[in-house]
């Protein structure tokens, strides 16, 4: 980076400093290129338990990506592995059960991972790179994308300028509309319900997923607590008009709700997090790029939580972005070049595509009421289940091996 008349200079400017936004900055500047990262809110700020208290299911691809950017330790010591998952059709005693010793190469199906968790070694390794600069709380004043460079003036006066802006800001990104690119979307009648239960029984490590006609309902396996007790994230998708309903009962009532669900297979249960709500939606832009502007994350796409998949798309968008950059500046290419752009869409489109339908064809398949609906997708678990060659197809998508991986997702810096 360097600074020429008040005005500072980098390869990219990064706006947006959530989990996608930082890993792309880290993994930008390991491939020896200056990133300038604006983010409008305090990022200290986010380590609050009431920002963000879910977790997330990181996939074995993702993490190696992860582990090549230095954060082992952190999948090691707090996440919790999964090695297992089973799907049922309610409480339906036919289902379909995917399993790590099947898998190859042979690695957790995923890790559980708090947010916040993530977060905070994101943010220590971001502030120490020397090729990240980190402007937060900030917020921008105005955007130039010109046929030479892209510039972009903060509230304060500060000027930077980098030959590509790469949008991380987020579903509603401003960089995304501020370009004219028209999204491809749907509201769901859905909410997302995410709190976190302690348990009596051990989840010895299995993610259940329990379809009814009005969501999923997702048990994630966590580490256990200090005291010994066990504990499971919680997912539960329920209609919009029973959401507010639901997260106006006490913490007992939800829990014996939540047991009734799960048809008590943890035992009894207790809430140890508050309840937080999140309206559901698909979404996908018509292209992932303007002029010196790149889609990343959710400021290009998202979907329907229901296999997990929201935050490990936006990191394989990371690891594609980086190579494609990396290896650009390394051809000494103009990154913000319409090829470049290209390149990268090629790569992540169709994935990001086929995650979004596979997604949004489970929730209609599994929202249709009756039993005969109820019966033939129950038969369909419990064939699937018996064919292996089908469930581990299934469990290489889920785990974003199927592809061109990118060498971040196989564990290289390249």
């Amino acid at each position: 980076m360097a600074e020429t008349s008040g005005v500072e200079r980098f390869d990219c400017i990064l706006v947006g400093g959530g989990l996608v936004g930082q890993t792309l900055a880290i993994a930008l500047a390991a491939h020896d290129l200056s990133v300038a990262v604006i983010e409008r809110a305090d990022p200290d700020a986010h380590m609050a338990p009431e920002f963000d208290g879910r977790a997330s299911a990181i996939a074995s691809s993702t993490a190696r990506m992860l582990r090549a950017l230095g954060f082992g330790d952190l999948l090691d010591t707090q996440g919790c592995p999964i090695n297992a998952i089973r799907v049922t059709d309610g409480l339906d005693p036919r289902f379909l059960h995917f399993d790590s010793a099947e898998a190859e190469p042979a690695e957790p199906l995923g890790i559980m991972l708090e947010n916040r968790a993530l977060r905070g070694v994101l943010l220590a390794k971001l502030r120490a790179m020397p090729g990240i600069r980190l402007f937060a709380p900030a917020s921008i004043a105005r955007t130039d994308r010109g046929a030479d460079r892209a510039t972009v003036t903060l509230a304060d006066g500060r000027v930077l300028t980098a030959p590509v802006i790469l949008a991380c800001d987020g579903r509603g990104s401003q960089l995304r509309q501020q370009a004219g690119i028209r999204l491809a979307t749907w509201q769901y009648d859905a909410t997302a319900i995410v709190t976190m239960l302690a348990h009596e029984k051990p989840h010895n490590h299995v993610a259940s997923e329990l379809f009814y006609a009005d969501g999923p309902f997702a048990q994630l396996p966590m580490t256990d607590l200090q005291d010994g007790r066990h504990r499971s994230a919680l997912v539960w998708t329920v209609r919009r008009k029973d959401a507010e309903g639901l997260k106006a009962l006490s913490a007992r009532a939800i829990a014996h709700e939540a047991e009734k669900k799960m048809g008590s297979f943890l035992g009894k249960l207790e809430l140890i997090a508050p309840v937080q709500s999140f309206p559901l939606n698909l979404q996908h832009a018509e292209r992932y790029w303007a002029n010196r502007l790149i889609l990343v994350g959710d400021a290009a796409h998202g979907i329907h939580p229901i296999a997990g998949q929201g935050l490990n798309m936006g990191l394989r968008d990371v690891a594609a972005l980086a190579e494609v950059l990396s290896d650009s500046a390394r051809l000494g290419l103009d990154l913000g070049h319409p090829d470049v752009a290209r390149r990268y869409e090629r790569w992540r489109r169709s994935d990001n595509a086929a995650t979004a339908i596979a997604t949004d064809g489970l929730v209609r398949l599994f929202g249709v009421r009756g039993r005969t609906a109820t019966a033939i997708r129950a038969t369909g678990l419990g064939m699937v289940n018996r064919i292996p060659p089908l469930r581990r197809a299934f469990m290489k998508i889920a785990r974003g091996e199927a592809g061109d991986l990118p060498p971040l997702l196989r564990g290289e810096l390249g």
